[in-house]
């Protein structure tokens, strides 16, 4: 599994959400694969119920929780520094649609 330096960070209104669901669920890992809404949606899930494999790419770490991209979608964002926000509306499969919110990624170029 690569490892890369902090390129992650959090709004203090995205922290609440997952400081919420930490309490409510336990452990979290952050995964974001590209798959969905053109990258800008990263899904949480319980820390037991998502493997990360020798492919994924730790970014870093927000709330104590570790956050991972597929190295495919790396590629693309290996120059970029992340802001993991909120935005209304439901999420999907990740744990904050019962929020009534969905985490959204806010991204600059890194300098």
């Amino acid at each position: 599994m690569a490892e890369a330096k902090q390129r992650v960070d959090v709004t203090p209104e995205a922290a609440a959400v997952i400081r919420k669901l930490h309490s409510l669920h336990g452990n979290l890992i952050f995964h974001q694969s590209g798959g969905c809404c053109d990258g800008s949606a990263p899904m949480c899930y319980r820390a037991d119920e998502f493997l990360i494999s020798e492919h994924d790419v730790l970014l870093g770490t927000i709330e104590e929780t570790p956050f991972y991209m597929s190295a495919g979608q790396f590629e693309y964002w290996q120059h970029t520094f992340l802001t993991v926000d909120i935005v209304p509306g439901k999420g999907g499969f990740s744990l904050e649609a019962s929020e009534g919110v969905r985490f959204h990624i806010r991204s600059r170029l890194l300098e």
